[in-house]
């Protein structure tokens, strides 16, 4: 089977030759199928030495995946969701692309802005109808 590079956001593609992965056998349920049968998959993707990546995008990869990326510099995923290791295989790939490209998303920076004139008042009027409630409630005193 022929695999493929894997296209990660647009502008951004792994080559298939920086993927290295291998299957053994996966835990859990399945009986004598998950003894003696190597569906789990486990892929690697050395984001250090990859030339998928700009400088400043494997700054940011490296910097967003810090606590997933070994000291090798190799950012490891393992897939065991499924019986067949093929759905595993397109199952780590998935995965891999999905946080590569979740840590290149660059946040839209936050505009400062000002509550308008009419919420302020709005927020005055409930906060006056309220202690106005709450005043109510209150035991009568004596006015000896």
């Amino acid at each position: 089977m022929a695999r493929e590079d894997l296209r990660v956001r647009r502008g951004v593609v792994i080559p298939e030759a920086e993927l290295r992965e291998t299957a053994s056998r996966a835990s859990g349920p399945g009986g004598q199928h998950v003894n003696k049968t190597s569906t789990r998959v486990t892929l690697r993707w050395n984001a250090v030495r990859s030339n998928a990546l700009s400088d400043t995008q494997r700054a940011r990869v490296l910097e967003r995946l810090a606590t997933r990326i070994t000291r090798g510099g190799d950012l490891v995923i393992h897939a065991e969701r499924y019986r067949s290791q093929s759905r595993n295989r397109a199952l780590a790939r998935t995965l891999l692309a999905d946080l590569v490209s979740d840590a290149l998303r660059v946040a839209r920076r936050r505009v400062a802005t000002k509550p308008s004139r009419a919420s302020r008042e709005r927020s005055l009027e409930a906060k006056k109808r309220r202690s106005k409630v709450k005043k109510t409630r209150a035991a009568p005193r004596d006015s000896d």
